[in-house]
């Protein structure tokens, strides 16, 4: 009998523990909206997955696209100094016009 309340008392203390932190709240919320889902999705794990935030592990070519995404971002910031630059620099430059009356 002491052992059984032993386990209870475990439980007990990681259930306050779980309920403390929130999971209780956030797997009452996912599942209940799972059970309000009109049409049930075909996994019910990949949809607890999804409303959860896990990671999916990436697709290699996905990966090698946001690579390229971040390659291009900076390439861009560059040119758009590069024009920032350029629009200065015109400024001070005497219009095309009187460059060929001289």
């Amino acid at each position: 009998m002491a052992h059984y309340k032993a386990a209870d008392s475990k439980r007990e203390q990681f259930r306050r523990y779980l309920e403390k932190s929130g999971v209780l709240d956030t797997l009452t919320k996912v599942l209940v909206a799972l059970y309000e889902e009109p049409e049930k999705p075909k996994s019910a794990l990949d949809f607890l997955k999804h409303h959860l935030g896990a990671a999916t592990p990436e697709n290699p070519e996905i990966e090698l696209l946001c690579l390229e995404l971040a390659e291009m971002k900076e390439k861009y910031e560059a040119i758009v100094e590069e024009n920032k630059l350029k629009t200065k620099l015109a400024q001070y430059e005497p219009p095309q016009e009187e460059k060929r009356a001289e």
